[in-house]
């Protein structure tokens, strides 16, 4: 009752004091005023505290703060299995770019693994005619035209190709495309008239019917469109035109950068490019990295990356245990520092199978695989090639 009156007896002091200037109040009302706010603050932390008390309240901060515990330990638990980026490197290092015998004659003499190495030239590159070129029959009035078209920012192969009726391969194969997902907005494009791909003679003597047998499209047509006498032969080197034609499927895999699957399945982190880089292992020297590092936890499995025959499983010095196998169209494919090896020389394998297990054995800092890819006897960057 005693707060009531205090309480009325305190709004009246207010209202009085409304037109009066706030400085000229007097030093009792002050205080008064002051004494007045600290009370509902003292009523205010009370309430608070009495609110705590409650059962439900209670349940819910603790809810609350065991929820955030566990996404405290969740973070801690991922942060401490992630490979740490200094970590986890290794493979061969030379001070130049190697090509395949220079990297395993030596280093695979001591399990005795015999590599024959594919001798398959690479075609040279094609040359198209200029743009708006016209080539012409007068018998069958048989015409192949070019224009040039300007990639615009997003465009894809796919969509172009769409817009102008031809197919992917004829715009990759005419405009000699090594990879498609490097075409920049801004880059100039020859369209033919018609689908097809550019085809480089590779020997003396091949005819129109012969290539035209090859890729399962009319001989005449072939022989009409690039101004040719039925069997007529060919030097090497010649370059023609070969309307319907399409590419092999590993070659436009190989293009699309979809050749290869990830060796690593589960979550891995590139700790070495390919290239050039610091060495891990002399301070302040520069060498060429003949492959890509993925660091992940000791005993990750490792599947091969593409189907192919293992041609060599062993161990040397600086791969430590080490897989290689043979695929299609002269590739090979080395796994290396794996822990445990689970295949043999001599075995088939798929994407699907576990050819061994992340370890850090051979020349290196932690656990990791190093992928290398060759393409007949070379290295390649193999992130130009994984799906």
């Amino acid at each position: 009752m005693s707060d009531k009156i205090g309480e009325k007896s305190f709004l009246r002091k207010c209202e009085a004091s409304l037109g009066q200037n706030p400085l000229e109040m007097s030093s009792e009302k002050k205080d008064f005023i002051s004494e007045k706010k600290h009370c509902i603050i003292r009523k205010l932390v009370n309430n608070v505290v009495m609110s705590f008390k409650s059962n439900s309240v209670q349940v819910v901060c603790l809810s609350v703060l065991g929820f955030c515990a566990g996404v405290l330990l969740t973070c801690v638990l991922i942060t401490a299995r992630r490979p740490d980026t200094k970590h986890g490197v290794g493979g061969l290092e030379t001070a130049a770019e190697p090509e395949y015998e220079e990297n395993l004659s030596t280093l695979l003499a001591d399990v005795d693994a015999a590599i024959d190495l594919a001798n398959v030239e690479a075609p040279e590159a094609a040359e198209v005619a200029e743009a708006d070129t016209a080539i012409e029959n007068t018998n069958e009035n048989l015409e192949i035209t070019y224009q040039t078209y300007r990639v615009k920012s997003g465009d894809m192969i796919g969509f172009i190709a769409d817009a102008f009726d031809v197919t992917q391969d004829t715009i990759i194969s005419v405009n000699n495309i090594k990879q498609s997902r490097l075409i920049q907005p801004r880059q100039y494009l020859k369209i033919p008239s018609m689908p097809g791909i550019v085809y480089t003679v590779k020997r003396d003597g091949e005819t129109p019917e012969t290539i035209a047998a090859k890729y399962e499209v009319n001989s005449e047509k072939c022989a009409l469109v690039n101004l040719l006498e039925p069997g007529s032969e060919l030097a090497a080197g010649t370059s023609l035109f070969i309307p319907d034609a399409e590419l092999d499927w590993a070659t436009r895999q190989e293009i699309n950068g979809d050749l290869f699957h990830r060796p690593l399945h589960s979550r891995y982190w590139l700790s070495s490019p390919y290239g050039w880089r610091d060495s891990p292992f002399s301070t302040g020297k520069r060498t060429f990295h003949s492959g890509v590092d993925m660091a992940s936890s000791s005993g990750t499995p490792i599947y091969a990356a593409l189907d192919g025959k293992v041609v060599a499983a062993g161990f040397n010095s600086t791969y430590g245990n080490y897989v290689i196998i043979e695929h299609h169209s002269g590739y090979r494919s080395l796994y290396g520092h794996m822990s445990k090896i689970a295949c043999r020389k001599g075995n088939f394998v798929y994407t699907s199978t576990v050819i061994g297990y992340v370890g850090s054995t051979g020349m290196s800092t932690g656990p990791h695989l190093h992928f290398t890819v060759y393409k007949n006897g070379k290295t390649v960057n193999p992130m130009t090639l994984l799906n």
